[in-house]
């Protein structure tokens, strides 16, 4: 088959190479007639222009890599569309790809984005090792972590957007304390996670300074997972002390635990007060109505979005820092006060 080229367009349109090169790109003198008629043969033809070479004559490429866990996970998949659709509204594609909680993969996929000429890359991660990786390709592309804002590390040569985890912890225990519930279970805390590190503690220092000490259940795996969720919330229901109310690291976590009372007879809200985090689209279907807390995925989308392209446009003189979005409540069905 015959890829149609630039000069089968020119002949068509019976001007230069160079007339249909300013067509294409929007740019030098050109009547808007013969601009359009020569898009128009370009569409009619199936002529697509090689966004990679042009890169590499302009310097640009209007493409942005996004290195995210896994798609298949709700809340990683939901704020991959925001970042699509706002990136798009900026005049910017996204080339998005799963690490699969992998470092291997995350720093091979770094290299890969860079070799298709992305101009900026954004790395969803809730790894705490990824701040090595990212300080080491950010002096080769701009580069913003979404979902890092946090106070303790070194943000010198780095972006980062995200929420406040520790304030979402504080929200979280602070609700559930509101409601009366003193003997209280934290599901799914992973050390490994750099989101989940700074909400445990900031669910943590709430409880303590009620002078409360959650029982903690870990998560062992990689990952948080509604089957993760599932084991800890039999774990919690077989051998851990009566709790009335659970907050779970994750959404995903907490609908495991949700399993979990439906199968041992436990009803929520009624018996145990179950909360999530995340407020992922599946937390508000109907028969969950999962009360959490609401990490403004749009808003981090684009503040991460914004960031990246502000650093492209800087040409190497960008500024560094950390923008750090507030959390919210979400009210729903799987809460309730305690009676006592």
């Amino acid at each position: 088959m015959h890829r149609v080229t630039i000069k089968d367009i020119a002949k068509m349109a019976n001007v230069s190479c160079a007339s249909v090169s300013r067509a294409i790109n929007n740019s030098g003198k050109l009547s808007p007639e013969t601009r359009q008629r020569i898009l128009d043969i370009c569409e009619r033809e199936g002529f697509f222009v090689n966004s990679h070479a042009r890169s590499l004559t302009q310097n640009h490429s209007n493409v942005l890599g996004l290195i995210m866990p896994n798609v298949s996970n709700a809340f990683f998949s939901e704020i991959t569309l925001a970042v699509e659709l706002y990136a798009y509204s900026r005049g910017y594609n996204v080339m998005p790809c799963n690490s699969l909680y992998d470092e291997k993969r995350t720093s091979e996929l770094f290299s890969f984005l860079i070799g298709q000429q992305v101009d900026g890359i954004i790395l969803l991660t809730p790894q705490i090792d990824s701040m090595r990786m990212l300080k080491q390709f950010s002096r080769l592309v701009p580069t913003v972590m979404l979902g890092g804002a946090y106070q303790e590390e070194d943000f010198s040569d780095i972006n980062t957007v995200g929420i406040d985890n520790r304030m979402g912890g504080k929200i979280a225990a602070e609700y559930l304390l509101s409601l009366g519930h003193r003997d209280i279970a934290y599901v799914g805390y992973r050390k490994t996670g750099l989101a989940q590190v700074h909400r445990f503690h900031g669910f943590l220092q709430v409880c303590r300074e009620h002078g409360i000490e959650p029982y903690v259940l870990e998560n062992a795996d990689s990952r948080s997972s509604i089957e993760a969720g599932y084991r800890l919330g039999v774990e919690l229901l077989e051998k851990g002390p009566k709790v009335t109310a659970a907050f779970t690291a994750t959404d995903y976590t907490a609908l495991g635990v949700l399993k979990a009372c439906n199968e041992h007879g436990i009803a929520v809200p009624d018996d145990l007060s179950l909360m999530g985090f995340d407020n992922t689209l599946v937390s508000s279907l109907p028969r969950i109505e999962l009360t959490t807390v609401d990490q403004k995925k749009d808003v981090m989308a684009k503040a991460a979005v914004d960031t990246l392209i502000d650093m492209i446009n800087a040409d190497g003189s960008a500024q560094y820092g950390r923008h750090v979005i507030l959390p919210s409540l979400i009210e729903r069905n799987t809460c309730r006060p305690l009676e006592r």
